[in-house]
């Protein structure tokens, strides 16, 4: 069953502030965590740069500020973060290093209805929300709030077939149907990208987490 906006909202909104510093703490716990996490931060830092190092950004969701670090490499970037749940915004705000946290101005919001002015940012980097968004009308809202909002660039992260794992992934979701397979969906590219140039965007290229066997995929979509 395909996710509505309701449904992607209460799926962001689901930590309290002792769920989001778990989950801040995951990805820096155990080995293969902390791998999963550097690839992820190369994957991004990579989407940037084929971005053109924007200006002016925008995380969101920021989730519990994972990539906070990241984004502040630019010295001069201009930085706003945003999540619908504050739980999560103050679990950034708390736990990430002051001299990072005092760059970002922190607001909650959203995807779907962003609290910005038309052509507000350079640039939105939205990292591990796509994968959520099962409904094609969810995403095209989505969507046109970035085309809004961006005066250039979006980086966006997602599941997509072609590789290792989603193969996998596809069988044992004909096996079973868990909770995960109701909120989390593998996208065909061949359905994803017509969705991007539908809603006005480009696409600059992609960078795949690791190629020929990782779901993860961000594309870099430029403003039409």
């Amino acid at each position: 069953m395909a996710t509505s906006e309701k449904d992607v909202l209460e799926v962001t909104n689901n930590y309290d502030e002792k769920q989001a510093k778990l989950y801040l703490e995951k990805h820096k716990r155990g080995f293969w965590h902390r791998v999963s996490d550097w690839c992820e931060q190369h994957m991004a830092a990579r989407a940037l740069a084929m971005a053109g190092e924007p200006k002016s950004l925008l995380d969101l969701p920021c989730g519990a500020g994972r990539f906070w670090g990241l984004l502040t490499r630019v010295p001069d970037r201009q930085l706003m973060a945003a999540d619908y749940s504050q739980d999560m915004i103050n679990t950034a705000l708390n736990f990430q290093s002051p001299h990072i946290a005092k760059r970002f101005k922190t607001f909650q919001t959203s995807v779907f209805e962003i609290k910005l002015p038309g052509a507000a940012v350079d640039c939105i980097f939205c990292m591990r929300l796509l994968h959520h968004v099962g409904r094609k009308e969810a995403r095209a809202k989505m969507f046109r709030e970035f085309h809004r909002v961006s005066r250039d660039t979006v980086c966006v992260s997602l599941w997509v077939d072609g590789n290792l794992q989603a193969s996998r992934r596809r069988r044992s979701q004909n096996r079973c149907q868990t909770h995960q397979y109701r909120t989390r969906f593998l996208f065909d590219r061949s359905q994803i990208e017509p969705e991007f140039l539908q809603c006005g965007f480009d696409i600059i290229g992609h960078v795949d987490l690791l190629p020929g066997f990782s779901m993860w995929r961000a594309y870099v979509l430029k403003r039409r």
